[in-house]
């Protein structure tokens, strides 16, 4: 089943992609970071933000990969 593709996208963004989770989930405050201005970001930080975010881009274009063959699948059955 298609559905199982997702599985380690997601494995990966609910790992990688939080750590580490206190206070809050690291990408979670570089976003802010970023949306705020990103004033006073180094390099290192946008590098960062890339590392914790890339897993979450993958576990869209899965998710859209998955849902697409699902869409050309069950218009096939028509």
């Amino acid at each position: 089943m298609s559905w199982n593709r997702l599985a380690l996208p997601l494995l990966a963004s609910l790992t990688l992609g939080l750590a580490p989770f206190t206070p809050e989930p690291h990408i979670v405050g570089k976003l802010r970071w970023i949306a705020g201005g990103a004033r006073g970001m180094a390099p290192m930080d946008y590098f960062d933000t890339v590392l914790h975010g890339a897993p979450w881009i993958w576990l869209i274009i899965t998710a859209g990969l998955v849902l697409r063959d699902l869409w050309r699948s069950s218009a096939s059955e028509r």
